[in-house]
């Protein structure tokens, strides 16, 4: 699929007052621009500061939470915290125990099974753990759907406090308190929140309450960045500052899983890539495959020899994961391919076998393919039980919405989204999730790359890499910079790893910079040497081998079109 160039205009004026106002290059002021950054709030991107993180008591029930909590710890009650499998639930209930641990709390945690219970609560589980003796279940990432698990858990007389960060439904649940930003009666400033930051502000409110210092909460903030940036949450206002600070945290780390995962990953230069796709898949891995608890574990564990194990099994784990993902991933595409799913506004495949921990990844990897929004589901017990995955320009959330009465059951928000619906209700779906789809969009999604700049070989010699840095962490809706460099001449030509990457050495007069282009090895026979080329991608520094080098990561590139 061809891709479309969208390379950014700036108004003059605009990028004027930001240079002037903050003595900054025209390049950063653009960026900056690019990113949305108000003029009057510069400072505040730039300069991540502690000082600004919003006072957690101005979230909804924040007071009411804090206060049952520190009840339940007076009168020496017994409290459960409950948690969803990803890396998300996995750190929030990490950073909760292990603040409430300190503090004297007589409490646990739970993790529902993923193959046998599914997200979230469920009313067998709330059964087991009023029986056990607990007065108070704290949830964490979960829970803001779960109408008729809280009827039970009220009929039970087991009290239960919310803290979620999904959206919510016209309904809330009748919990005791629930701490979520994006509740419609709250007015947090920040509705974007991980649920490990909305875990984070709880221990934060408590803090704050008991009079306890700043590293009572701080000293967690390496977790709950690997959350935050794992969640792929907007790294915007608080959880920018939260990842900004908190990277530096992650290098200098004390928790001694997280330092055995560093380890066991190979990880040199850590930055929200590295924790994105070597910490992360390796959390994950664990409710994905086996038992998130193990996850769990791992982050708690104090010695480094039994840190070790766990990271290694962790390891192993996500090896088993990729197995089966590129399995489940060629079948999904074959049957695509056959049936010319393709042609439609949405992609809903159903199989039976598919390992429900993966389809997740594999739905992402589809939506990014062909651009569409897609449903991934495997039948289970006369029940289908899926994944969606959807590229930016039409929420997956609000597409469900209109089809719920099909549905038993649905979460998640914007981009990702969780179903599960009755065997023969599937076709069904299909055309309803359809119609839903093209009501949203009449247009078809199109393969779009946002340019922020053009540049050329002066840019470069005068520090570019700098200006990047400035931007740091990336993330979600703080994309890493895409540059357009023109007419390069192609020097040298190669595909790495059984051809599925391509490396381009190009040149700019006496210029020489390398390219190399992730999975677009398929475009090799395109180019012949002394071609001249336009290509689009980021910068970065390459320190693979002695010396360190500065090349581009390819988007795309076009051939000059020659006019003469």
């Amino acid at each position: 699929m061809a891709k479309i160039w969208n390379l950014k205009e700036y108004n003059v004026d605009t990028v004027k007052k930001y240079v002037q106002k903050y003595n900054i290059p025209e390049i950063l002021a653009k960026l900056l621009i690019a990113r949305n950054i108000n003029i009057d709030d510069v400072d505040k991107y730039l300069y991540a500061k502690l000082d600004n993180l919003y006072d957690p008591f101005l979230m909804k029930d924040m007071d009411k939470l804090v206060d049952r909590v520190l009840k339940a710890k007076d009168n020496k009650e017994k409290i459960i915290i409950y948690g969803d499998y990803d890396v998300d639930g996995v750190t929030s209930i990490t950073v909760l125990y292990s603040f409430l641990r300190e503090l004297g709390v007589s409490v646990d945690y739970y993790l529902p099974d993923r193959m046998e219970e599914g997200y979230g609560l469920n009313k067998e589980a709330l059964k087991n753990i009023k029986e056990k003796g607990y007065s108070l279940v704290v949830t964490v990432d979960c829970g803001i759907s779960a109408i008729e698990e809280l009827e039970y858990a009220n009929n039970i007389g087991l009290e239960i406090c919310i803290t979620d960060h999904h959206e919510c439904g016209k309904v809330l649940p009748k919990a005791y308190a629930i701490v979520n930003p994006k509740r419609e009666d709250c007015n947090y400033p920040f509705k974007m929140l991980a649920g490990v930051g909305v875990a984070f502000k709880v221990i934060t409110a408590m803090a704050i309450k008991l009079g306890l210092d700043n590293d009572s909460y701080l000293k967690y903030l390496d977790i709950v960045t690997v959350g935050t940036i794992a969640d792929i949450v907007p790294l915007l206002d608080e959880n920018r500052i939260i990842t900004k600070i908190g990277i530096d945290k992650v290098k200098n780390t004390k928790n001694e899983g997280l330092k055995a995962l560093i380890r066991v990953a190979g990880i040199k230069n850590i930055d929200s890539t590295s924790i994105s796709f070597g910490i992360a898949p390796r959390i994950n891995a664990s409710g994905r495959m086996a038992d998130a608890s193990v996850a769990v574990k791992l982050l708690l564990v104090t010695s480094p020899m039994e840190a070790s194990s766990l990271a290694e099994l962790l390891d192993s784990q996500n090896k088993k994961r990729q197995t089966v993902e590129k399995k489940i991933l060629e079948e999904v595409v074959k049957k695509i391919e056959k049936e010319k799913l393709y042609e439609r506004k949405s992609i809903v495949v159903a199989g039976k076998g598919w390992h429900q921990g993966v389809i997740g990844i594999v739905a992402s990897k589809i939506a990014e393919k062909y651009l569409k929004p897609v449903i991934l589901v495997t039948y289970e017990d006369k029940l289908a039980k899926g994944s969606g995955r959807t590229p930016h320009g039409i929420s997956l959330y609000d597409t469900l919405e209109k089809c719920k009465d099909v549905l038993l059951q649905f979460g998640g928000h914007e981009l990702a989204a969780g179903v599960t619906l009755e065997e023969d209700k599937i076709e069904e779906f299909i055309n309803r999730f359809e119609k839903a789809v093209m009501e949203t969009t009449e247009k078809d999604l199109e393969a779009i790359i946002d340019i922020d700049l053009e540049i050329t070989k002066k840019d470069i010699l005068n520090g570019i890499i700098k200006i990047n840095e400035k931007l740091l962490p990336f993330g979600q809706k703080n994309p890493e910079p895409t540059y357009l460099y023109r007419n390069l001449k192609v020097n040298s030509l190669s595909t790495l790893k059984e051809d599925k990457h391509i490396k381009l050495g190009l040149k700019d007069n006496n210029f020489y910079i390398d390219a190399i282009g992730f999975s677009q090895g398929d475009r090799r026979d395109e180019l012949r040497l002394g071609d001249r080329i336009d290509v689009v991608g980021t910068i970065n520094v390459n320190e693979f081998g002695r010396e360190k080098t500065i090349q581009i990561i390819l988007k795309d590139f076009k051939k000059v079109v020659d006019l003469k």
